[in-house]
């Protein structure tokens, strides 16, 4: 979606974040007709309602005790499936990677990447708010004792590039680069900032006006194209150049042992 085309779903007319409804009760009715009334309360349960606080309120809006009236339990109930508000934004962030998928089987390692990075952009859209715990928890919390969905990806990715021949250090160095991109992306599509969304004026929009035109000739230059961004090309284009780049640069994949399997 370009950028232009956003402005009409942005909160108060500056963010390009999407509108969610804040209405008294919306996003907890959601949760209430999902929590138990009787029985135990899972682990998935008490992070299915985080996720939809988080979703509604953002992560300043969670807490132990509106968790806690989500779910309908007392708070020791929450305690007993996440020990501390570190645990819980773990557990949110390893929900939403865990609605990522990647075929370990495909033969085509970059198409398939392809795929993953634009699967990566649809959930941080559907989930703005949890973007920054997708960015930061894995990087606050020791390798051994995230969650098993939240290192699903680094094993998956890894598993497909070796399955096609390359070294399992090639696998991760790309695995990191795929990454680092892919978070950088996101919250650059989420964060921009339109100052004036009703002007149809590029500069105006983009309140570039304020810059002196000798000192930034280059980025008013630019102003078409900074108010046109294309989240999902610009995705590709990216993706296009970091597969070149590889290719480039790390040795070619030696023949699958699915491939010396078939001979």
């Amino acid at each position: 979606m370009g950028r232009r085309n956003r402005v009409e779903h942005m909160e108060e007319g500056t963010s390009t974040v999407p509108k969610r409804t804040t209405a008294a009760g919306d996003g907890l009715d959601a949760s209430a007709a999902n929590r138990p009334e009787h029985g135990m309360v899972s682990r998935s349960v008490v992070l299915q309602c985080a996720l939809r606080l988080v979703d509604r309120d953002g992560v300043d809006g969670l807490s132990m005790r509106r968790l806690s009236e989500a779910v309908g339990r007392d708070p020791t109930v929450i305690y007993r499936h996440v020990p501390n508000k570190a645990a819980l934004l773990d557990g949110i962030a390893e929900i939403v990677l865990g609605k990522l998928r990647v075929d370990t089987a495909d033969p085509d390692w970059a198409e398939q990447l392809r795929a993953v990075a634009h699967d990566f952009r649809r959930l941080a859209l559907e989930h703005p708010n949890v973007v920054p715990l997708l960015v930061t928890r894995p990087l606050a919390t020791p390798l051994g004792q995230r969650p098993p969905g939240m290192l699903r990806p680094l094993e998956d990715v890894v598993a497909l590039l070796t399955s096609v021949g390359f070294s399992g250090v090639d696998a991760l160095h790309i695995y990191r680069v795929l990454f680092g991109y892919l978070y950088g992306h996101i919250l650059t599509e989420l964060q921009e900032v339109v100052e004036r969304p009703e002007e149809s004026d590029d500069v105006l929009r983009l309140g570039l006006h304020r810059l002196a035109i000798t000192e930034f000739p280059q980025v008013r230059a630019l102003a078409p194209a900074l108010g046109d961004y294309d989240g999902a090309a610009e995705l590709d284009r990216a993706l296009d150049v970091l597969f070149i780049g590889l290719a480039a640069t790390v040795p070619a994949p030696r023949r699958s042992a699915r491939k010396r399997a078939r001979k």
